[in-house]
C-alpha cells in the first residue's frame, strides 16, 4: 500500500511517449513507516510518526505530508490526538494531505484525520475505464462522504482513486493487487489512498513552483 501511494506521488519512470507516471517525479521524499507488513498500526504509533516529522520539518525542510490512512471517527476533532498532531503540523506550515476513507456514501463517514477541518482531504473518483472521455466520470462507490459529526464539508476536493496503476516490485507487492495493462510490474488499486496521493503531489508541485505559499494558500488554490 505505501510503496503503491508513494509511486502514485514521486514515480520518476517514464511511458513511451515520454511523459512520467508519477505526480511530481523524483520529489525529495521521506517515508515515516507506522504500520506493520499486515497494514496495521495504532494511535501512538502514527502519533510518534508525527511527532517525528514535526520535530525534523526544518532538517529535511518537510513541506508537505501525505496521510493515506483513517480511523474511525470516536470524537469531536478537536479532542482527537491524531487531529490535535496534524494541526500543529499545519500550523507550522506544512501542507497535510490525507484520504477520505472508503466506507462508502454514508453521511459522517469521513475517518480521522480527514475529519479535520483545516486540512486536505480527498475523495476519490473514476474515469469509469475511459481516460480520454470525462462525460463518465463519477465519484466511486467506496469513497467517504461528510459532513462531519461537526458539519464541516468534507472532503473538499475529489481526484482520481479508481484503479490507480503505480509501479511496485513484484518482491513487496503482497497486498491484492490486479496486474495493470500498463507493463511489467505495474499494479492497480482502488482508494482514497490512491486520490490522496494525487492531491499530495500537485501540492509539491505548487510548492516547487512558489515555495512561498502557506498550506492555506494551496488548500485555497487546490479547491
Amino acid at each position: 500500500h505505501g510503496s503503491h501511494v508513494t509511486g502514485i506521488i514521486a514515480g520518476s519512470t517514464k511511458s513511451e511517449n515520454g511523459k512520467f507516471n508519477g505526480i511530481a517525479p523524483d520529489v525529495y521524499l521521506l517515508s515515516v513507516k507506522a504500520f506493520d507488513r499486515k497494514g496495521q498500526s495504532s494511535y501512538s504509533k502514527v502519533l510518534d510518526g508525527l511527532n517525528w516529522i514535526y520535530h525534523n520539518r526544518t532538517q529535511y525542510n518537510i513541506r508537505v505530508l501525505n496521510l493515506s490512512l483513517g480511523s474511525e471517527v470516536q470524537s469531536n476533532y478537536w479532542d482527537d490526538p491524531i487531529n490535535q498532531a496534524v494541526s500543529k503540523l499545519w500550523e507550522a506550515g506544512i501542507v497535510v494531505v490525507t484520504s477520505a476513507g472508503n466506507n462508502g456514501h454514508n453521511d459522517m463517514s469521513i475517518t480521522v484525520p480527514g475529519n479535520n477541518p483545516y486540512i486536505i482531504t480527498v475523495g476519490a473518483i473514476t474515469d469509469s475505464y475511459t481516460p480520454f472521455d470525462y462525460s463518465d466520470d463519477r465519484v466511486t462507490t467506496f469513497s467517504s462522504t461528510g459532513p462531519t459529526v461537526e458539519g464541516f464539508v468534507k472532503p473538499e476536493v475529489v481526484a482520481y482513486g479508481g484503479h490507480i496503476s503505480s509501479k511496485v516490485d513484484d518482491r513487496f507487492a503482497t497486498g491484492k493487487f490486479f496486474k495493470s495493462l500498463l507493463g511489467i510490474g505495474y499494479q492497480e488499486i482502488s482508494g482514497t489512498s490512491q486520490a490522496s496521493a494525487v492531491v499530495s503531489g500537485v501540492a509539491a508541485l505548487m510548492l516547487q513552483y512558489n515555495p512561498n505559499l502557506s498550506p492555506d494558500d494551496v488548500k485555497c488554490r487546490i479547491i
